[in-house]
């Protein structure tokens, strides 16, 4: 039974991660994301591309994925399938559902598995597993996109921070949930691996905030 449950589990976070949802909004414009700015399907080219309401949709929309998919879906699979499920499993279940909610979003089955890089839907994840080490890796991310301007640069220093804010936040100190979180904060940076060549090359572009005119 509770491998039946696992691979329930597996697959129904998998299909709704692979939900495209910037893909779909963009659609919706008459835009094709994947052939507009960076190709991404993620919510910093869908801002880019159509605009800030747009960009927040999806936001969110994929943080939800990762939400629903550790804190809904995984704990009515559990019942589902083994009537009174012990914590133990369904702790796992729910780490289940957070690592296969993100490969769908990264690897989407609808976009011939090509999707986005998994940050909000990684925070929608954190948000049910870790709350308090996605706020430390928040504020790293706030805190390298105020410094530099440019979006990669605080994911990808957010997400190297995750393994060690999972440890000092999980009490006791979770061995297990600090290397399930250093696996997914090594694929964000993966899913980069294009940034990060921007980056070493000073074509990566920053964000630029529009000042307001003078009155005349």
């Amino acid at each position: 039974m509770p491998i039946l449950a696992y691979i329930a589990t597996a697959v129904a976070a998998y299909l709704l991660g692979s939900i495209p949802t910037g893909f779909l909004v963009g659609k919706a414009r008459g835009i094709d994301i994947r052939a507009t700015g960076s190709g991404n399907i993620g919510a910093t080219n869908v801002f880019r591309a159509l605009g800030k309401g747009a960009g927040i949709l999806v936001l969110f929309a994929d943080a939800l994925k990762g939400w629903l998919a550790v804190q809904v879906a995984a704990p009515i699979i559990a019942g589902w399938v083994s009537g009174s499920p012990s914590p133990e499993l369904e702790d796992y279940l729910r780490i289940t559902a957070g690592i296969t909610v993100i490969l769908g979003h990264n690897y989407t089955c609808w976009l011939g598995f090509k999707g986005g890089k998994g940050i909000a839907t990684s925070a929608g994840v954190l948000v049910a597993l870790v709350p308090w080490a996605l706020l430390i890796i928040l504020t790293v991310w706030i805190l390298a996109f105020s410094i530099t301007r440019i979006v990669s640069v605080g994911s990808i220093a957010a997400s190297s921070t995750l393994p060690f804010a999972t440890w000092l936040t999980s009490s006791p100190h979770d061995a297990g949930l600090t290397a399930v979180t250093a696996a997914l904060g090594a694929l964000a940076i993966y899913k980069h691996r294009r940034n990060i060549q921007r980056l070493l090359e000073g074509t990566e572009p920053r964000v630029q905030f529009k000042k307001k005119e003078a009155a005349p």
